[in-house]
């Protein structure tokens, strides 16, 4: 598709691709989209922090007026909030304007159906037709235009449903957590939840001024939330990404636990306790091999899609499973919400701390890691992939390995790099196997 990636729109604020322009056309193409009936439609926009989203969210409010719906504006707000409101306020379609983990440069437009999951190809496939056509004729006039409105506390709303995730006397009193918001989306909402909640709080990239999400801090940096671990003797750290759909555990000593670490625990928790769904969870194609053999050690099933939490709620709903997620921290929990949901994904896990009364460098490590090693290689227009001589080293990479290992090449589907990623026991193996598949697609470049 020309505007849409794996997770909505993205790109370079004013860039080639992400202007006010293209904004304004989206709101107009997805209200059209999802007008259904004659009665008032209603759309909800939350944001992250970057100062493009002013830009951004103006627009798309312009173009959904133009069509006729009216706007409710949330102001900052995590991903996993829009989602959720969506459903709460009987809205029909929800909006979040943020780039994710990207630096402040970027920004993206996420979309949302009704029910608070994100759109499938065929609707995106309608909204970029329409983005090509002549949406003048199509537009309101007169007393059909719609208004904006700003809610300014719809946050509380999430932050109570985050805490009723948790059954209701769970009390985190004695608990000292550190809680990294990237400067982002929630700086407000996962420090207070957690206050709420008992635990002592000590909470850093909670001071966003429209430059600096994810500058040294959150999901995709985690360095500074593992020394305020060490530096307050804290028996959890906790970092989220700029729109708070991520979060990276970081244990009491001070070591990162990744996506795969925490479904495993979360994994084997709900199944001890018969709260497992679909005999298994979801996972992408850049999961750890060792969380595979971990899942067969229970007699539990991995099932594998491809890289996007989009595609792993997908396959959650088709097989009736009720944990998904990636090795990045995306981590789905059905039971409670329609996207990733760092705050909600914490908080279950604390759960499990409390329920074990055991530290996290325990209970947060259910596997032993098979040597994993990723490069990116960035390109600017041909395909790599296509070329003869990187089709068969490729080839016979694969052969090398065997059963011993994996190899995933893709193209990124947020930015234009090639990333190559191995994994094998033999760590010396796979490291000598993507250096030359690497070098052998920047020769081909």
């Amino acid at each position: 598709m020309k505007y849409f990636g794996t997770d909505g729109i993205r790109g370079l604020a004013n860039g080639k691709k992400l202007t006010p322009g293209l904004a304004l056309k989206v709101g107009m193409a997805t209200g059209l989209v999802f007008k259904r009936g004659d009665y008032r439609h209603r759309v909800v926009i939350g944001k992250d922090t970057r100062r493009s989203g002013y830009m951004i969210e103006n627009a798309l409010s312009a173009g959904f007026n133009a069509v006729g719906m009216d706007v409710y504006r949330l102001g900052p707000m995590p991903t996993p909030a829009v989602a959720m409101l969506t459903r709460s306020l009987r809205a029909d379609l929800g909006v979040m304007v943020s780039a994710s983990h990207n630096s402040f440069e970027d920004n993206g437009i996420k979309l949302f159906r009704p029910d608070g999951y994100k759109l499938c190809d065929k609707i995106e496939n309608q909204i970029e037709a329409l983005l090509e056509s002549d949406l003048a004729s199509q537009l309101e006039q007169g007393r059909e235009i719609g208004r904006a409105k700003q809610i300014d506390e719809a946050w509380t709303r999430y932050l109570e449903y985050a805490k009723r995730t948790l059954p209701r006397y769970t009390d985190f009193s004695g608990m000292r957590i550190v809680v990294d918001c990237a400067n982002g989306a929630a700086y407000k909402t996962a420090p207070e939840a957690l206050r709420e909640l008992g635990a002592e709080v000590i909470a850093i990239g909670v001071s966003p001024d429209g430059f600096n999400i994810n500058d040294g801090v959150g999901s995709t940096a985690t360095k500074a939330v593992c020394e305020q671990v060490i530096k307050s003797r804290a028996d959890l750290g906790i970092a989220l990404d700029g729109d708070a759909d991520r979060v990276i555990i970081i244990d009491e000593k001070g070591e990162v636990i990744d996506g795969d670490q925490f479904m495993a625990t979360i994994a084997q928790s709900w199944n001890k306790q018969k709260k497992l769904q679909g005999g298994g969870i979801v996972a992408t194609i850049m999961s750890n091999l060792g969380l595979e053999r971990y899942m067969k050690s229970l007699n539990l099933t991995l099932e594998r899609t491809k890289v996007g939490d989009r595609h792993v709620l997908e396959m959650m709903r088709e097989k009736n499973y009720n944990v998904g997620g990636e090795q990045s921290g995306h981590i789905i929990l059905s039971d409670f919400g329609t996207t990733g949901d760092g705050l909600v994904a914490a908080l279950q896990l604390i759960a499990v701390l409390q329920e074990e009364q055991r530290p996290a460098s325990e209970v947060c490590n259910r596997f032993i890691r098979v040597p994993q090693l990723m490069q990116n290689v960035r390109f600017q227009s041909a395909n790599p992939l296509e070329n003869k001589k990187v089709i068969a080293v490729i080839k016979d990479s694969q052969a090398m390995l065997s059963d011993g290992g994996r190899l995933v090449i893709r193209k990124s589907g947020t930015e234009p790099v090639i990333r190559v990623m191995g994994e094998a026991d033999d760590e010396k193996l796979i490291s000598s196997i993507v250096s030359d598949i690497s070098k052998t697609i920047q020769q081909a470049l």
